[in-house]
């Protein structure tokens, strides 16, 4: 079934609580990418060119490609200017006629005013025409698996509230799909990311799956209240706010399914910090109905808490 959204004022009886600030640095920050730096690490350079043009983001992609356009095109100038006479009707030991000449010949311009003009420029030419050739193609395959990649617009809850959920105490927070799509098998896993000390006295970061009410759904188009229930086999149980900050803990959320249009997987990551939590509150509910008996969902308030 699908909701259509619809934007109202915000109800005068909710007394909200304010949103708090991030200062605490995490493995996993807001938008899903480590906080950690790595010391001691060999840079791979041209070895993992392709990652590095898959991870860094498109304005950086599209100055990366520009400048190895312009250089290469530089470099078969210095080529052609080291043969004289390799360019007909060029002005001798002009570097603008031999550069312009390359962008015609990598492009396959050739507008006919400058052609080769022996043999050595013949010779460059055609491994200019290869060079570009496969630059081309080189290109276009990274731009479009940049462009065709899926990607998941989710939208989780600025914060992570600790409060009554039938009785019991729950942690909670929400996951919301910023599409208009539906999620397909979505599952979302939860962990607690904490110090301990062994018996030997060496502190470790250690892992805590949390055990969720409900791990998964076969369609997620709107919105998910994921929720893990504090009980004795919980590792928040008797936590509080003082005793997870000497333990450094942190939350982190992944969430995976496939994506309706494409028919390929997606995924999503976030943290929570300890300061992210709130204590003895709950979220304010977002979904309402008219008279007519439909249903809305304002996203307005999709953040907001309450005590």
């Amino acid at each position: 079934m699908a909701y259509r959204i619809h934007r109202f004022a915000r109800p005068r009886h909710l007394t909200l609580s304010p949103r708090p600030k991030r200062v605490t640095r995490q493995s996993i920050g807001r938008t899903g990418v480590s906080d950690i730096t790595r010391l001691g690490l060999r840079r791979t350079g041209l070895r993992d060119a392709y990652h590095s043009m898959m991870t860094i983001p498109v304005s950086g992609l599209l100055v990366v490609l520009v400048a190895i356009y312009l250089a290469a095109n530089a470099i078969f100038a210095l080529f052609y200017m080291e043969f004289p006479g390799s360019i007909a009707h060029a002005e001798p030991g002009s570097f603008a006629d031999a550069y312009f000449f390359s962008v015609q010949t990598m492009a396959t311009i050739g507008y006919g005013a400058l052609l080769p003009g022996n043999l050595a420029g013949n010779l460059i030419a055609t491994a200019e025409t290869v060079v570009g050739m496969l630059t081309v193609a080189l290109s276009a395959g990274v731009v479009f698996a940049r462009v065709s990649r899926p990607t998941a617009r989710m939208m989780f809850s600025e914060v992570a509230v600790i409060g009554k959920r039938n009785g019991r105490t729950t942690l909670m927070f929400r996951v919301a799909n910023q599409r208009r799509t539906q999620i397909v098998e979505a599952q979302i896993t939860v962990a607690l990311l904490r110090n301990e000390t062994t018996l030997e006295g060496e502190t470790v970061r250690r892992f805590h799956d949390l055990k969720l009410e409900r791990d998964k759904t076969p369609i997620f188009a709107l919105s998910w209240t994921v929720l893990h229930v504090i009980d004795e086999d919980s590792p928040f149980y008797r936590a509080t706010h003082d005793s997870l900050k000497a333990e450094d803990a942190e939350i982190i959320c992944s969430i995976t399914g496939i994506d309706e249009i494409f028919a390929q997987p997606v995924h999503a990551r976030y943290g929570y910090a300890v300061d992210d939590l709130r204590w003895n509150t709950r979220f304010v509910d977002i979904i309402s109905r008219d008279e007519a008996g439909r249903r809305y969902i304002d996203y307005r308030l999709f953040h907001d808490t309450e005590e």
